[in-house]
């Protein structure tokens, strides 16, 4: 599959783009590559829809050295890849930090988001900006960093790993070392998810919220997901039991029919007939 890139005012975004039919953005978790989706975008592409999956700004193949990490500027990074494919409006999934990128996404042009999933996501109630970003130096320090969150990687995957973990493992690994990567995994995670927590009663989209119950970035993930769903007018809270914080590749069948399920009932809802009918 080919790799392309996208150069946007402050860098260039890269991302692969696969299968016909209504889209489906994809951006991963922060330290992660766009490969997160490598067991859930051939089933979106087998049931008839065109799978974009992007890395985010500062990460995978994306360029280094932006100048923010915010969810407004990762939310806005996903709408223009949009626009820029001619495939609007489009169903978003997002993982972890990505989350608070795609409800921005549907705050900013509500118009371009035809269904939100948000996966394991983390823009529950933000901790104080000096807290979070004590704690993200301390960790991914440039000394320790890299070793740190490769042995956090573990954790992500409590129920089950793929054949392929230890070679997705290493590769994120190398790619952390590139220069600029960690710097801009530490800004990702710095950036508090506060403006958007504050607009979450505004969001009209349509939003599946999946949480793994053993989730090591919560102390209580069910609580997380049902509590999120509270807040989100039009949201429903699924938890896969058992599974951590990447369940879609932990749990990569059964993840994959409840979005499947997800986007067909939002499809039948918006009067799309058919699957390979782009608006």
């Amino acid at each position: 599959m080919s790799i392309h890139y996208l150069q946007i005012a402050d860098g260039t975004i890269s991302f692969e783009d696969q299968g016909q039919g209504p889209m489906v953005l994809c951006m991963p978790a922060g330290g992660d590559f766009r490969s997160e989706y490598r067991y859930l975008a051939p089933q979106l592409v087998a049931a008839g829809y065109r799978v974009v999956t992007m890395d985010i700004r500062g990460q995978g193949e994306s360029s280094v050295d932006w100048p923010e990490y915010t969810d407004a500027a990762l939310g806005s990074d996903m709408l223009t890849l949009i626009k820029h494919l001619g495939a609007t409006p489009a169903f978003i999934i997002g993982t972890s930090k990505a989350t608070g990128a795609a409800l921005q996404a549907s705050l900013q042009e509500p118009s371009l988001v035809r269904g939100l999933v948000l996966i394991g996501p983390f823009v529950a109630a933000p901790r104080s900006a000096f807290f979070t970003k004590l704690m993200v130096y301390l960790l991914l320090s440039p000394l320790w960093g890299v070793a740190v969150f490769n042995w956090y990687f573990l954790k992500m995957y409590p129920k089950a790993r793929p054949d392929d973990f230890e070679e997705h493992r290493c590769r994120v690994k190398m790619m952390l070392k590139e220069p600029g990567r960690l710097r801009a995994l530490r800004q990702l995670f710095s950036e508090s998810s506060g403006a958007t927590y504050a607009r979450h009663g505004e969001i009209q989209t349509s939003t599946l919220i999946l949480m793994g119950s053993r989730d090591p970035d919560f102390k209580d993930p069910t609580h997380e997901a049902q509590i999120l769903a509270a807040r989100l007018p039009h949201a429903v809270a699924q938890v896969i039991e058992g599974a951590g914080h990447h369940l879609h590749v932990e749990e990569p069948v059964v993840v994959g029919q409840r979005i499947l399920a997800f986007l067909s009932e939002i499809s039948s809802q918006q009067g799309i007939t058919s699957l390979q009918e782009v608006q």
